[in-house]
């Protein structure tokens, strides 16, 4: 899978998770696919699982950066 059609199916779930919709038409060549997610959760793995994919073929790393809090004690 090319770059282009990685960059069109993440478009496409960022919409429906902006929409807060579970149901998710993909459009690829002359057909098209419907994917139904669970939760908004699995539709975020998807987000991130298409990340990783195009990170990995475009030559790049994702860097996660999680803050660390402490009150001191």
């Amino acid at each position: 899978m090319t770059i282009a059609d990685l960059q069109e199916k993440r478009a496409a779930l960022v919409a429906a998770l902006g929409e807060g919709a579970l149901l998710v038409i993909f459009h690829s060549g002359g057909t098209q696919r419907e994917v139904k997610y669970r939760s908004v959760v699995e539709l975020e793995r998807a987000i991130s699982a298409i990340d990783r994919e195009i990170a990995a073929n475009s030559g790049t790393r994702i860097s996660t950066f999680l803050p660390y809090f402490s009150k001191g004690f």
